[in-house]
């Protein structure tokens, strides 16, 4: 049987339509040839994490690999939780909502650990100070962002400046010293990479903007201290977990829809900044035209 699901950087131009949203545009569906980046991604990182490892290098076969994963960084102190029931929802949003084949089950990976590098998507979430890594378990992690992973960093207590968001800074300070967490520009491709964003708001808006760390032209590391993944979390009676503050509802579906923007970034990051989105804005204007 044929899969006829395109790699998701074919997609990028694809937006749902909601209230409050732009029109839905959906591109023919070609079938797949060859690799995705994806699973170009996961053989480099695993390349690299072999390497780390030393573990002997193997070729290993597509198939289940090749779908996007997320994997929860856990971490020493803090009150370490990995927030699954917040992943697997969001997961969940990307598979209904986009062109991914996605692995809905979450995972939990030690900071460090060589499993790591299976991983191209990491999550790191808290909400308060937490243990900074070793040296050798934080040069790891670099090498995981060097060659390609994407960290997301969840700040769950909603408060700049609190324990976890000072406890992140120092880890990014050691992360990558030469390349500073710094706030993305409102033009960066992350707010168009599949719907058209102007906000990051999570559980609640501490800050109004995302910040991240960009090495080689690309951001390896997205931070926020809005909890993204309170917003997100969904109990097993499919009730939320939280409420969201001040936006309500419509405030929750932006956060999806951010999310779904982060997934889209980690995973399709060669297509044209000045591209993104131009078949949709050249309709619309049509569209619009009296």
């Amino acid at each position: 049987m044929v899969d006829h699901k395109p790699p998701a950087c074919l997609f990028c131009l694809r937006l749902c339509a909601r209230a409050g949203g732009a029109r839905s545009i959906r591109p023919m569906r070609p079938p797949r040839y060859g690799l995705t980046r994806r699973a170009l991604l996961k053989a480099g990182l695993g390349a690299a994490g072999a390497l780390a490892a030393g573990w002997p290098a193997r070729a290993g076969a597509l198939g289940e690999a090749d779908k996007f994963h997320v994997a929860a960084l856990q971490y020493d102190g803090g009150g370490f939780s990995p927030r699954t029931s917040a992943l697997r929802r969001m997961l969940w949003e990307i598979d209904k909502r986009t062109s991914i084949d996605v692995k809905l089950e979450p995972v939990v990976v030690r900071l460090g650990a060589p499993e790591m590098f299976r991983y191209p998507f990491l999550y790191l979430g808290g909400d308060r100070a937490f243990t900074q890594p070793s040296d050798e378990d934080l040069g790891r992690l670099r090498r995981h962002l060097q060659v390609g992973g994407f960290l997301l960093c969840d700040g769950g207590d909603g408060h700049p400046g609190g324990g976890f968001d000072q406890a992140l800074r120092r880890l990014c300070a050691r992360l990558f010293p030469k390349e500073p967490l710094a706030r993305l520009p409102d033009d960066h491709v992350v707010w168009k990479s599949f719907y058209l964003l102007r906000e990051a708001p999570g559980r609640v808006v501490a800050s109004p903007y995302l910040e991240g760390v960009v090495h080689d032209g690309r951001a390896a590391l997205i931070y926020t201290p809005n909890d993204l993944a309170g917003a997100w979390a969904r109990d097993e009676l499919g009730q939320w977990e939280h409420e969201v503050f001040p936006g309500g509802e419509r405030q929750r579906e932006m956060t999806f829809r951010l999310g779904i923007n982060l997934a889209m970034y980690a995973t399709c990051l060669d297509y044209k900044t000045d591209q993104v989105h131009v078949p949709f804005i050249l309709r619309r204007r049509r569209w619009q035209a009296p």
